[in-house]
């Protein structure tokens, strides 16, 4: 794998990714995102992974696009022409979204620094975002010239913190800082620096003691659930989830464990 990512497994079955460009604050070029989709890919169907924790190395999250040169995505030709190329770039960093969504594992972004423009496109595309008390979200690309509406961004922000609060975000391009974050609920909490990742880590833990099956399909059903086209579809998938996983030894295993007054043993059956 690639050196711009640094994977490790700091607790079991949890998932340590860094990004590690630090000398370029992490900003987003193809070598980093060809090497986030391969980890993702890689764990992406695997039930011994129970959570993942994101995070950047150095004093920033992710600054967004790698002003000085992004590279060429996987499949570029010679002569492409411009709208093609920038396409597929785009294509290339907005697949990262569906990476996250599709990942059985719940994604925890540590926000460490700023993150900008597509690194706030990033955090955003996690199930849970923890965030340093000094860091900041900053929704930059219409301070570029361009649109703020990028990477599933005008999809997910007004879903998180409603269209008000996020219209006043993308249009204005201001940075969103971390006290604020947590107060419109666009993070789950704010966290010194130095706790910031054990805080993380911690969040991991306890998602990785419940059963495989039933988190991935509260991963699942949540995502869905956002895209349903009423309350009773949303309750139709949630009754047919829930018969489906009452049908699992884990819950059987869950319910003796609760009466016997013991922690469960999960064996992902």
């Amino acid at each position: 794998m690639s050196d711009v990512i640094q994977t490790e497994w700091p607790r079991p079955g949890i998932l340590l990714i860094r990004m590690n460009r630090p000398e370029a604050l992490n900003a987003m070029n193809a070598e980093l995102i060809e090497a986030l989709h391969g980890v993702l890919a890689e764990v992406r169907h695997n039930s011994e992974v129970r959570a993942i924790v994101v995070t950047g190395n150095g004093r920033a999250f992710c600054a967004g696009l790698d002003l000085r040169g992004y590279g060429a995505p996987p499949g570029a030709a010679e002569g492409e022409g411009r709208a093609q190329a920038g396409l597929r770039v785009q294509q290339h960093i907005a697949g990262l979204v569906e990476a996250f969504r599709g990942v059985r594992a719940p994604v925890i972004a540590a926000i460490n620094g700023a993150a900008a423009g597509g690194g706030m496109a990033l955090a955003l595309m996690a199930d849970i975002r923890i965030i340093a008390t000094d860091a900041a979200l900053h929704a930059s690309f219409i301070n570029r010239g361009l649109s703020n509406c990028d990477i599933g961004v005008s999809w997910l922000l007004p879903w998180m913190i409603g269209f008000a609060r996020a219209a006043q975000i993308l249009l204005t391009g201001r940075s969103v800082a971390a006290e604020e974050a947590e107060r419109i609920g666009l993070v789950s909490s704010t966290e010194p620096s130095d706790r910031l990742l054990d805080t993380a880590l911690d969040t991991a833990e306890a998602i990785a003691g419940n059963s495989p099956f039933g988190v991935w399909m509260t991963k699942e059903v949540m995502w869905s659930n956002l895209e349903a086209p009423s309350l009773h579809a949303a309750i139709d998938l949630e009754n047919r989830t829930q018969i489906l996983a009452a049908t699992t030894r884990d819950h059987r295993e869950a319910v003796h464990a609760f009466l016997d007054k013991r922690v469960p043993i999960y064996r992902n059956q």
